[in-house]
């Protein structure tokens, strides 16, 4: 598949240079939730620590320092502003779309280091309940987006969430369910510069993976002490690829765990799993390179951790595997994954 994505790039790379917003210093106090919708959850587990939604950054880097640090085990809290920072509520109109100051965009919550963590590490993260909060959006930014040069003019659509909702309103006739997720999760790279938070790189960080939502692991390979892991951009409804530009850009809270491994397989990318499938992420230029990448990815997992022959696990991802599209706008790459089904496995 051959992309046309000039003018997404021209665009992405000069409005979305993101400044580094201060850091708040460690603290555990929690604060109490303005607008939380709760729609998805397991069994409510009782946060150790709580991150307020301004103790954000808006980069990775390993110069960046944590505003808390845990041992592994860990269960926190963390409250996340939608991806503008509060410049878009449910009442602007679309000419808020073209007065965006782009140096707060993607403000994420932490950074949070783990005791013990090194370079070779592995932090798994699992994601617990997510919170909605009560308002979100959707927009087209001139210049940005799949179709960019198809669509010139900018586009607002502004939702409200009712408390226990599990669906909303697309419109009259147009209803999506919710499926709340975290569009960025990440450690820091081993770099002192200041990396933009747009494109998914080897650190994870803005992968808009619909999949990575509650009751999902996340496994990140650690690059520096403490590993550094940040969460943010959450979304309420995405598909696959986020063709326009942004899903419905939403604050929310979230509970996870985050726990360190060491001395197991070491991950190029983060990889995660639920309880019916594994699942591994690459990043690249093309899609048909990180296609390639995640295909490998996966059979390096089947000869790993399930005892296959290399070309046996090559002939099973193309029965079995599913490459999905997770994200084709953040340029200047893109994310594609593979899901391998767990219950093959049983007999």
């Amino acid at each position: 598949m051959k992309l046309s994505r000039t003018s997404s790039i021209t665009l992405c790379l000069g409005l979305f240079s993101l400044a580094c917003a201060p850091t708040a210093p460690e603290q555990t106090a929690s604060a109490p939730s303005d607008h939380a919708r709760p729609v998805a959850g397991e069994a409510k587990l009782e946060p150790q620590f709580s991150l307020t939604a301004d103790q954000t950054h808006n980069r990775f880097s390993r110069t960046i320092p944590p505003v808390l640090t845990v041992a592994s085990g860990a269960i926190i809290e963390t409250y996340t502003e939608e991806a503008s920072d509060g410049q878009l509520t449910a009442d602007s109109t679309v000419e808020a779309v073209s007065e965006l100051d782009f140096d707060p965009i993607h403000p994420l919550t932490g950074p949070i280091a783990v005791e013990g963590a090194e370079p070779g590490d592995v932090l798994k993260v699992t994601l617990h309940e997510i919170e909605l909060g009560d308002y979100g959006w959707v927009s087209v930014s001139p210049g940005f987006g799949f179709l960019a040069d198809e669509f010139p003019d900018a586009y607002l659509k502004t939702f409200r969430f009712e408390e226990g909702a599990t669906t909303v309103a697309f419109s009259d006739d147009i209803t999506l369910p919710l499926n709340p997720f975290p569009g960025v999760m990440g450690v820091a790279p081993d770099t002192d510069e200041l990396l933009s938070t747009i494109p998914p790189r080897a650190n994870g960080g803005n992968m808009d993976n619909k999949y990575m939502t509650v009751g999902t692991t996340v496994y990140f390979p650690v690059f520096v002490e403490g590993g550094l892991f940040s969460i943010g951009d959450t979304h309420a409804v995405q598909g696959d690829g986020e063709v326009c530009g942004t899903a419905i850009e939403a604050p929310m809270r979230v509970v996870f765990e985050i726990e360190l491994i060491k001395g197991g397989r070491q991950l190029p990318e983060p990889q995660y799993e639920t309880d019916d499938y594994y699942a591994v992420t690459a990043f690249a230029t093309t899609i048909d390179e990180a296609a390639r990448k995640a295909t490998r990815y996966m059979i390096d997992y089947l000869v790993a951790e399930r005892g296959m022959d290399r070309t046996e696990a090559y002939v099973l991802c193309s029965l079995a595997g599913d490459l999905k599209i997770s994200e084709v706008v953040d340029v200047p790459h893109v994310l594609v994954s593979m899901h391998m089904p767990k219950g093959i496995f049983e007999g």
